[in-house]
């Protein structure tokens, strides 16, 4: 039997002799019996030990039973050792509740019965042992998921290397030929190494968010009505037969980041334009009237199917089955959201109560120092 595998139980009672008739009863090859004479006792070897199980002594000089399973339910470290109570007579109802509202799962009576002690101790044994288990394979699974996501921040990191040099070629060819076809398929190249290189990015900020427990920030004074002015002059480009209306109202200056910001309201503002009914507009206001925060909504008119919002900002998951034209991962949205919380802001979305579909942000003005433990 290996030392992974065995429990462990507390004995506490102040008589030698019980103490040593309850460990013939239970000590065996896979459970490790402890026991001691009292509850100060008790309390140290509670402090060394992971126990699955605490049979205890109601009466006891200094410390009785109850007011020992009243301070292990005060830690936390033992609030969860179930406790079974040993006690001579009869039950008494008013000491039985007294007992099970001081922490108690069970009362054993003296004298007591061995099959039924073995009986009882066996159930918190085995549920112990499955703790243990699924402990032990919520570990393993943490360690795999932090090694598949060292591994993609690895590989995206060097595929921007190869990325490079095909947008460079592909940018020589464009320039350089005179042969309209080669010019032809130089374009198509450029866009759809552009593509990848977004597709890059959001990968290495997926790695980023999960192995440093969040994106990296560089705050700095940012007009953020310029920067929505800018992301709509780029969509608009891009989609010449959208309109975009934008409402600004009061200071929308803050301490930001002002790359991760554009990131944001492209995200959101390209999400609009591709999901969104194209004959109606796109709706921007950025509310800049608060002194504490600033609002941004984005609005369109069309629904988002009711089974996807709750999964809406989960990677891979939430933009994955609203993509109409497969150019992402399906995690710009998570994206969004990790670089809100990062600048310790809020991102919502409404869908469903009218014919439109409107993300609201709020970002705090300035930054909040966040201490992890």
């Amino acid at each position: 039997m290996s030392v992974a595998s065995r429990v462990k139980c507390l004995l506490v009672d102040d008589l030698e002799e019980n103490l040593l008739a309850l460990s013939a009863v239970l000590r065996r090859d896979d459970v490790e019996v402890h026991c001691a004479r009292s509850g100060a006792e008790a309390l140290e070897l509670l402090l060394q030990h992971e126990f699955a199980l605490a049979l205890v002594d109601v009466q006891m000089p200094e410390m009785d039973g109850f007011e020992l399973a009243e301070l292990m339910r005060g830690s936390e470290r033992t609030r969860d050792v179930p406790i079974i109570f040993v006690t001579a007579g009869t039950g008494d109802p008013r000491r039985t509740f007294k007992g099970y509202e001081a922490g108690a799962v069970d009362f054993l009576y003296k004298p007591l019965e061995a099959r039924a002690l073995r009986s009882k101790a066996e159930v918190f044994f085995q549920v112990h042992r499955q703790k243990q288990q699924l402990a032990q394979q919520l570990d393993t699974l943490a360690e795999t998921l932090r090694l598949n996501e060292m591994f993609t921040a690895v590989l995206g990191h060097d595929l921007r290397n190869p990325l490079s040099a095909i947008l460079t070629a592909a940018d020589l060819l464009q320039r350089r030929s005179d042969d309209e076809a080669v010019k032809k398929t130089a374009t198509r190249m450029m866009a759809a190494g552009k593509r990848m290189g977004r597709m890059i990015e959001d990968v290495l900020d997926l790695a980023r968010a999960r192995l440093a427990g969040g994106i990296p920030l560089r705050r700095g004074e940012t007009d953020f009505g310029q920067l929505v002015q800018r992301m709509v002059q780029e969509h608009q480009t891009a989609w010449p037969r959208h309109r975009i209306e934008v409402q600004q109202d009061g200071d929308l200056v803050g301490d930001w980041d002002a790359d991760r910001l554009a990131q944001v309201a492209s995200n959101l503002l390209g999400n609009a334009l591709q999901h969104g009914d194209a004959s109606e507009p796109v709706r921007i206001r950025v509310d800049g009237t608060r002194d504490d925060a600033l609002r941004f909504t984005i609005t369109n008119v069309g629904v988002i199917p009711p089974h996807l919002l709750p999964f809406l900002f989960d990677p891979f998951r939430g933009g994955n089955q609203r993509r109409g034209r497969g150019e992402g991962l399906g995690l710009g949205l998570y994206i969004v959201q990790q670089i809100i919380h990062a600048h310790q802001g809020g991102v919502e979305v409404l869908s469903g109560t009218g014919p439109y579909t409107e993300f609201r942000v709020e970002l705090p003005r300035k930054g909040v120092d966040v201490v992890k433990l």
